[in-house]
């Protein structure tokens, strides 16, 4: 394994934490990371999981999705910039917000779904006769500042698959 660690910021209230720990695990191994996960679901764990994740050398940060770290995205931000850890976050608001980058579903295209469904149920249709959808606008944006704060070069290759470039 690498000398540098991956580590993954999740809240351990989520029904789907485990499910998101194994895919995490896998990815990391995948790359050859050694892989440290912090938990938080208030707000003074934020601090202590990076107090945690600042023990060892860190190749980068993974934060889960969930409404918790969007409500402390600030936070966040703030945290892996002064440690100077390149993170990834599931949510555009994230990167417009100051970090390095995101990729995740459009919420809007999400919200826009969400309505029509529940337009088709108000004109009388059954739920149970719905069918399932998952996200199908998927987006990358990469805050081009916070990666020069951070004093990294970003890949050309990576800046032509990005969605959106925050200059």
């Amino acid at each position: 394994m690498s000398a540098h660690s991956a580590r993954a910021l999740l809240n351990p209230s989520r029904p789907d934490t485990q499910i998101q720990v194994e895919g995490i695990k896998t990815a990391a191994r995948s790359v050859g990371r050694e892989l440290v996960l912090g938990y938080a679901n208030m707000v003074q764990q934020i601090d202590e999981a990076f107090a945690i994740f600042s023990e060892r050398s860190v190749a980068g940060l993974l934060v889960a999705a969930d409404p918790f770290f969007t409500d402390q995205r600030a936070q966040v931000i703030v945290l892996a910039i002064r440690h100077r850890w390149p993170a990834i976050y599931q949510w555009r608001e994230f990167a417009d917000a100051g970090g390095l980058a995101s990729y995740g579903p459009n919420l809007f295209d999400s919200y826009r779904q969400a309505g029509l469904f529940a337009a088709r149920i108000l004109r009388g249709e059954k739920p149970s006769d719905l069918p399932v959808h998952q996200p199908t606008k998927f987006e990358f944006v990469i805050n081009l500042r916070t990666a020069k704060a951070l004093g990294l070069t970003v890949p050309l290759t990576l800046l032509g698959r990005a969605d959106e470039v925050i200059d």
